[in-house]
């Protein structure tokens, strides 16, 4: 099923949606009429409860699709085309007002509706400079206007003879009829597809999902809406489902954009309180950033339920099973909008993937801060620029999101990206801290150990050691056995030195977990120094360090510094890191099971 035809299929459950021919808008002010057409007053239609005022929407008769011509709306519009004034300089104010008032008075001719009556009246004797009196003000300038007539509760587009004036059309435009590639039945085409509004960073006017306005993007010489044969009654049908459903804090949208691209969902199902139920408890896994711990608890259970194959309508009997579900990101294109993804599946696939994603990030020990980490979340604390939300990578996010919700292999671009922030290190977190570098750990644990897990269900590629979740002594991994070789030597360090200015991992992690034969020499070499230091001031230090040293020295064979790889892989380069996350976390316990701090321990009692 396209996109097109999923928002369509949509359009029949939703409740509160517009008619064909309306649309919601935004409005600040309404005019007040006399029978005679004269201004009684403005009334004040701002949402007044919060902090600052804000605009209200309305349904009303659906907004003309401007271009580059002039084109007034039925009944309402902006200051410039129904009183003739802006606040700018308003070049072809008089032209627009013009256009508004002869459209009215040809679509209004014969009206007996007392309102309607009115409007043609007060079109009739309207001049702008009237604007300058009570009880206009100049903050009202390029708002919405709407009419009604005083004393009466109902605004002129709701009267019944307005009704039936929008229900009748406009008149014009082709009588042709096209086959719809949406749904299949014949009907007038639409030449213009709606703007759709509410996608992060596009136009405040709304972006076109469906456009050709350049010869590069028509066929054989279409024109417009004929390149994508689309009725307008299947057009302005997706368009309403899909403006309902971009609808700011609403339920059926991820709270924050994920990199730049807007993502909303919907289900599929017979029954409509099955498909808010699979709805909200979707929205519960993608989109919550848990701060509370039983609620991360649970989430977490669920998860591990759909892990080890239990259905979702056993773990939820508000559930149908087989219910089909639908995501959509949207990012902004200038005047038009970009699908950045587009995926459908049943709601058990879907659960059934990210029950994945969270087996994939388990990590131990869990990260400072760790609950159950949304995507954005995931992404701004790895690899965004001082962990601002705008400078997660877009392509990246994509990306990260179909491999979450299908299933596939993370993007090597999330690997490489994660371990170039983690070697720039977090400049909003301590130094030393674990969790600056636990949350690159899990992300990088979960690209490999997915990678591992697809590889062995491929019978032609040879099995390799699985990359652990916890500390993993014989992991045969050159690079994971560095990593906790480099992390022995910084707790040597701190040892011997306590904080210092600029610690090993400032001066050499990237290195050493690139190039380690170019780099390790140095840290050996300053490591003996460090331990000359400790046997004297702390001779049981000394001597868990040294025992951990050899053991890591034991598994890279032969002795080093021979062994030593000239170049790790990237792979190789997050099981550095992910060695050096585990080893740095680890407690060191003697024969007698006297224990001493970790490296993270040790950092933080420092700095207190």
């Amino acid at each position: 099923m396209t996109i097109l035809q999923a928002l369509d299929s949509y359009y029949a459950r939703l409740e509160g949606v517009a008619e064909q021919g309306w649309s919601p808008e935004k409005f600040g002010w309404c005019i007040l009429l006399n029978r005679d057409g004269s201004v009684a007053d403005v009334q004040n239609l701002h949402d007044t409860e919060g902090k600052k005022p804000r605009l209200r929407a309305f349904v009303v008769p659906a907004a003309i699709k401007r271009t580059v011509g002039i084109a007034p709306n039925f009944l309402w519009d902006k200051t410039a085309y129904v009183l003739g004034r802006t606040a700018g300089e308003g070049k072809r104010t008089a032209l627009e007002h013009a256009a508004f008032v002869q459209h009215h008075l040809e679509r209004l001719s014969g009206q007996n509706d007392e309102g309607l009556v009115a409007l043609r009246l007060f079109l009739e004797r309207w001049r702008p400079e009237m604007f300058d009196e009570t009880p206009f003000l100049p903050e009202m300038l390029d708002a919405n206007f709407m009419f009604r007539l005083d004393g009466e509760h109902q605004y002129l587009h709701q009267r019944s003879a307005a009704r039936a004036l929008v229900s009748g059309g406009s008149g014009g435009g082709e009588d042709g009829q096209i086959f719809c590639l949406v749904t299949g039945e014949r009907g007038k085409a639409a030449r213009l597809h709606p703007n759709i509004k509410g996608v992060d960073g596009a136009q405040s006017s709304g972006a076109a999902l469906v456009s050709f306005n350049l010869d590069a993007f028509t066929s054989l010489g279409k024109e417009q809406g004929e390149n994508a044969p689309t009725s307008e009654a299947a057009a302005f049908r997706y368009g309403a489902v899909l403006n309902h459903l971009l609808t700011p804090g609403g339920p059926n949208r991820v709270s924050r954009t994920i990199g730049d691209a807007s993502v909303v969902f919907w289900a599929e199902a017979g029954d409509p309180k099955v498909a808010e139920a699979s709805e909200q408890l979707f929205a519960g896994w993608l989109d919550s950033d848990v701060t509370d711990a039983e609620e991360a608890a649970h989430i977490r259970a669920d998860m591990e339920a759909v892990a080890k194959g239990l259905p979702l309508a056993d773990l939820r009997p508000d559930l149908a099973e087989g219910t089909r579900f639908h995501i959509l990101g949207l990012s902004p294109n200038a005047a038009r909008l970009s699908v950045r993804y587009w995926l459908s599946d049943t709601l058990d696939q879907f659960a059934q993937n990210l029950a994945l994603h969270f087996e994939d990030l388990r990590i131990e020990p869990l990260p400072l801060g760790w609950k159950v980490p949304p995507v954005n979340i995931l992404l701004v604390r790895t690899t965004a620029l001082l962990g601002k939300f705008e400078n997660i990578p877009p392509l990246l996010a994509g990306e990260l999101m179909r491999s979450v919700l299908t299933g596939a292999a993370y993007p090597q671009t999330l690997l490489a990206t994660a371990l170039i922030r983690l070697r720039a290190g977090d400049p909003k977190t301590k130094d030393g801290n674990t969790g600056s570098i636990g949350w690159h750990a899990a992300i990088i644990r979960a690209v490999l150990h997915r990678q591992q897990r697809l590889r062995r269900a491929n019978p032609d590629v040879p099995e390799k050691g699985e990359t652990p979740m916890s500390l993993k002594r014989d992991h045969d991994n050159a690079g994971y056995q560095l990593g906790r070789l480099f992390a022995v030597y910084e707790l040597a360090q701190r040892s011997a030195l306590g904080r210092v200015n600029a610690s090993i991992r400032d001066r050499y992690f990237g290195a050493a977990s690139a190039t380690p034969a170019s780099v390790f020499p140095l840290i050996v070499r300053g490591g003996q120094n460090h331990m000359a230091k400790v046997r004297k001031e702390k001779p049981g230090w000394a001597a868990l360090i040294e025992r951990e040293l050899e053991e890591i020295h034991g598994r890279i064979e032969p002795a080093l510094p021979r062994s030593l790889p000239r170049a790790l892989s990237l792979q190789s380069q997050g099981e550095f890191a992910l060695g050096y996350y585990h080893q740095r976390a680890a407690k060191l316990a003697d024969d007698k099971g006297n224990v001493i701090d970790s490296v993270d321990e040790t950092i933080e009692g420092e700095e207190e």
